[in-house]
């Protein structure tokens, strides 16, 4: 369908999208919130939908997608519109598919330790529900407002992976609404299962682009009363992550293990007013600086765990070692997780996250820098150093060569082992430079998946991989659509009041 304005078709098509969620949830034209047409990325330019549709329900999501393959249009889910790659900008012949109105927390099962949720739930709504049962979805990707929709689409990860894994591990189900209209459910509250593929581990980290997730079944862990955060300045950044492999086996197990930068540090502090009472002659010295939390559910165990990290970071050669008061760890803490928006502040054109084996962080890290100065731009950043992924924010203001230089930087780390996203995922700001460093045979795998959830080829087309053609027969030509019928609802209106569902798997 092209985007012809608000004509005729437009019209219908508002008033066919109505007809399904009510007309107070739909907006088009000059009524769209620019909030809705993009998300952070620094490269995506926001785009330009037909409209914005917001249901309430399965059901309703449902129609939704019915009424797209009949006729022939784009849908692009929408979260929060947290994300960094571009995922959640829309075609300009599309809809967009905002789930701010299924933001419900459906059930805090405590006997099974599993929330079941909506995927409009932000971060922040969940743990403030969880909190004072003593629980915790352990999954803290940086920005509290994320939904938890977003957060599956992109497989979010965050400073926590190095304990407890990224949102994969913790999603035991899931409700979906696949491009052919179905409506599926994987998984269930059990924590294992040998019955078949693993749908809900595939859909996860696929941005949307198989199926719209209506409900998550997610996995809870216990709340350890008791935290503490240890940061060690080191003279360099190599001296750094070698020290990591053994800080992650050291027993302590470590809830956090961050490197920062001596620029980025300067950064972050600056922009958040923290003081850490560093003395100069460290302060002088020190390249680079890693950041360790622990918890426990014993205060004396945590005393025991925060002497032998601090004896251990001293061997390993750091320049000394401080045990943050509470209020400047948490302090510390937010800031990093903030650091996006530093560099943003600072005008950085682009991100990198990175991920290698942690083992190769230090040669990864030497690479970058020689890319950096060989491009003559500056590449600074901090990153996950516990689990291998590496933030990097990138100033170079010529457009070209910004994307050579990320492009370049990505390769390096592909060819040491590792991938061009380990959390933001792929979207659409680093889709070339994926499909360019992925092997052919797994991109061609992942073309027949699409077809076989989404054969008509709606589910948010030119994110992660390039848009393909849909199945023959399974969307309308431009001229069928104008010897048509105007658009309605029909079929789909009834779907509305009672989804099909398809058996559980």
């Amino acid at each position: 369908m092209e985007n012809r304005g608000v004509d005729v078709d437009g019209l219908e098509l508002v008033a066919a999208l109505a007809d399904v969620v009510g007309a107070a949830h739909v907006t088009s034209g000059a009524t769209v919130n620019p909030d809705d047409t993009g998300d952070e990325s620094l490269t995506v330019p926001s785009g330009a939908p037909r409209a914005v549709v917001r249901p309430s329900s399965t059901a309703e999501v449902a129609a939704i997608v019915d009424l797209a393959r009949h006729h022939g249009f784009p849908l692009t889910p929408r979260g929060a519109g947290t994300g960094l790659s571009g995922g959640a900008t829309p075609p300009t012949d599309g809809v967009v598919v905002a789930f701010d109105r299924m933001a419900a927390i459906l059930e805090l099962d405590t006997a099974n330790h599993v929330a079941v949720v909506q995927p409009g739930v932000t971060l922040a709504t969940l743990e403030s529900a969880l909190a004072p049962l003593g629980l915790v979805y352990p999954v803290f990707p940086g920005e509290l407002s994320a939904s938890i929709g977003g957060n599956v689409a992109t497989n979010a990860g965050g400073m926590r992976a190095v304990k407890y894994g990224v949102t994969r591990h913790h999603v035991l189900g899931l409700e979906l609404v696949l491009g052919t209209g179905e409506v599926v459910r994987t998984g269930g509250r059990f924590v294992k299962a040998t019955s078949g593929y693993d749908l809900t581990q595939l859909v996860l980290g696929s941005e949307g682009t198989l199926a719209l997730v209506t409900e998550a079944t997610l996995r809870l862990h216990p709340r350890p009363p008791h935290a503490t955060t240890v940061l060690a300045p080191f003279a360099s950044l190599r001296a750094v992550s070698a020290a990591v492999p053994a800080v992650v086996s050291s027993g302590t197990d470590p809830m956090i293990v961050e490197y920062i930068d001596l620029v980025s540090m300067a950064g972050i502090t600056q922009t958040a007013g923290i003081e850490l009472g560093i003395p100069d002659q460290v302060r002088d010295q020190a390249l680079a600086y890693l950041v360790v939390t622990l918890e426990q559910h014993r205060l004396d165990r945590l005393d025991e765990d925060v002497e032998a990290l601090a004896t251990l970071l001293a061997s390993l050669g750091a320049l000394d070692v401080y045990v943050l008061p509470g209020p400047a760890g948490a302090a510390l803490i937010t800031a990093r997780e903030r650091a996006f928006w530093a560099a943003k502040a600072a005008g950085a054109n682009d991100i990198v996250d990175v991920v290698v084996p942690r083992a190769s962080i230090p040669d990864y890290l030497e690479r970058v820098g020689l890319l950096g100065a060989e491009a003559g731009a500056l590449v600074i950043g901090c990153g996950h150093v516990g689990d291998g992924n590496v933030h990097l924010s990138v100033f170079e203001p010529d457009p070209e060569a910004c994307h050579r230089l990320v492009h370049a930087i990505a390769a390096a780390g592909v060819e040491l082992g590792g991938a061009v996203s380990g959390e933001h995922g792929i979207g659409r700001a680093k889709r070339d430079i994926y499909v360019a460093v992925e092997d052919p045979a797994k991109l061609a795998l992942m073309r027949r998946l699409k077809r076989a959830f989404d054969p008509a080829g709606i589910l948010n087309p030119g994110a992660l991989l390039p848009p393909t053609p849909p199945e023959p027969g399974t969307s309308p030509t431009r001229a069928d659509r104008e010897r048509g019928a105007p658009i309605r609802a029909g079929g789909a209106s009834s779907r509305a009041g009672g989804a099909q569902e398809a058996s559980p798997a």
